[in-house]
This record gives structure tokens, sequence and C-alpha cells, in this order.
């Protein structure tokens, strides 16, 4: 069921995502979730069973088990599926929100619910830095807690109640390996699809603001420069007014003409 959320979820979100976004859609829906669902449970379905030591001490299988696989990789996988797809939830929940508010309003407040802009573009933002953050944490935590992308084929184990040291053998590693190896590819390549899309969504409206920015200033210019060629014209037009009065007029009328020039 939580798969069927999952799927529906990365489907609504497309429509909200740039050229990038959709190829990062496909390839966590293709390559992860497809995948997961229809072979990689089933690999690790049984691996405790399938766990065998060459001791049938009592509770020496379990620690063993327990310590070399103190989670088990397919639901880790599962976690970091839940865990990267959640943050597009962000941008789900805005849209909403911005449809509501119209709705609340009934009126247009925006050219488009779902476009890019303000609120929705740092929400946008967001979700991807966290998308990030979520996929490399995982990388790491899978590193530290099976020390490597390997899956051994014999592991010695002396933890009590194992008497003395214990050879333990893990099924299908090989193909386990494979997979993780897949993983952890998956994994590199959505973080690079993140991080192109960061860097073209902040490069973008950059761009875009910068030449905001520069088209209004000189929209300011060209009409403060167009105001004071008015002025420049009117004062030349009342000077030369003012000059055509002063040489044949007698005084009395140079000193009406004198106030006229002065009151334009």
């Amino acid at each position: 069921m939580i798969w069927g959320f999952l799927r529906d979820l990365l489907s609504g979100v497309n429509k909200y995502s740039t050229g990038i976004g959709r190829i990062w859609v496909a390839v966590v829906f293709i390559f992860c979730l497809l995948v997961y669902v229809a072979a990689a449970e089933n690999i690790w379905k049984h691996e405790q069973d399938e766990f065998e030591c060459n001791i049938k001490q009592p509770g020496c299988k379990n620690v063993c088990f327990d310590h070399f696989f103190p989670v088990s990789h397919i639901r880790l996988w599962a976690l970091q599926l839940i865990m990267v797809s959640t943050p597009s939830l962000l941008v789900v929940f805005h849209v909403a929100y911005r449809e509501n508010r119209e709705k609340r309003h009934n009126q247009k407040l925006y050219k488009s619910a779902g476009e890019r802009d303000g609120g929705l573009l740092c929400t946008y933002l967001v979700s991807l830095i966290l998308k990030t953050g979520f996929e490399i944490v995982f990388l790491v935590l899978f590193y530290k807690l099976y020390n490597g992308f390997k899956v051994p084929r014999l592991v010695k184990c002396d933890i009590r109640p194992c008497p003395n040291t214990v050879d333990c053998y893990i099924s299908k590693p090989t193909e386990k390996m494979i997979f993780l190896y897949f993983l952890v590819a998956t994994s590199c390549l959505c973080i690079v699809l993140n991080l192109s899309e960061l860097s073209y969504l902040i490069f973008k409206y950059s761009v875009k603001w910068y030449l905001k920015i520069y088209i209004k200033k000189h929209q300011d210019s060209e009409s403060d420069c167009h105001k004071s060629e008015t002025i420049i014209h009117n004062r030349a037009a009342a000077a030369g007014r003012f000059h055509d009065c002063s040489p044949s007029l007698p005084l009395n009328m140079q000193d009406e003409c004198e106030k006229n020039s002065l009151s334009i």
C-alpha cells in the first residue's frame, strides 16, 4: 500500500518539475521502486533463515547475524526510498495551499498555482536540498553499518554465547552485492540529478532577476533623461520668448514679458 502512495506522489509532483526533475522521478520510480518490489525484496526475504553457522550453540547464530547485519539491507533501502520521496510532499502541499487560497478568495491570485515562482520556488529548492541530503546520509549509513559496499561470503564471529570463533556463511552474497552496487549507483545518479537541477534553477532565476533589475534601471534612466530633456526644452523656450520680447517692446511691456517668462 505504501508503494502505491509513493507512486502516486511521484506522479503528482512530476507536473511541477523541470526536465531534470522528471528524469529524477523516472530513475526513482523505475530503478529504485520497481526493482525493489520486483526483485530485491525477494533476495533478502529469508536472509536470517539462510544465515548458517558451523555450530548449533543456542543463540549464537542470532547474535552473530545481528552483529553483522544490525539493519537489513532491504529495510534500509525501503527507508531510504520513503525518506527521499517525502520532501516532494512539500511541493504538493504548497500547490494545494495556493489552489485552496484561490478558492477561498474566489479570485485568481496566481498566474498558475503550480508555476515555480516566489514561495513555491523556495519550497522546490528546499525539497531538492532535503532529497540530496537524505541520499548522502543513507550512502554514508550503508558504508558505516556494513564496513563498505561488499557482502562477504564468510564472516567469523566470536561474540558470546558462541563458545569460540565461529564461521558463518551468508546466503547468495554475489547476488546481494550486485544489487547493493546497483543501489549505490542509483543513489549517486540521483544526487547528480538533484544537484544539477538545483544549479539550473538557481542560475536560471538569478539571470531572470538580474535582467529584471537591469531593464528596470534602464527604463528609469530613460524616464529621467526624458524629463530632463523636457525641462531643458521648456527653459530654452522661455528664454527665447524673453529674448524676443526685450529688444523691441517698451519698458513696461518688457517688464510684463519678464513676468510671463518667470511664471512659465
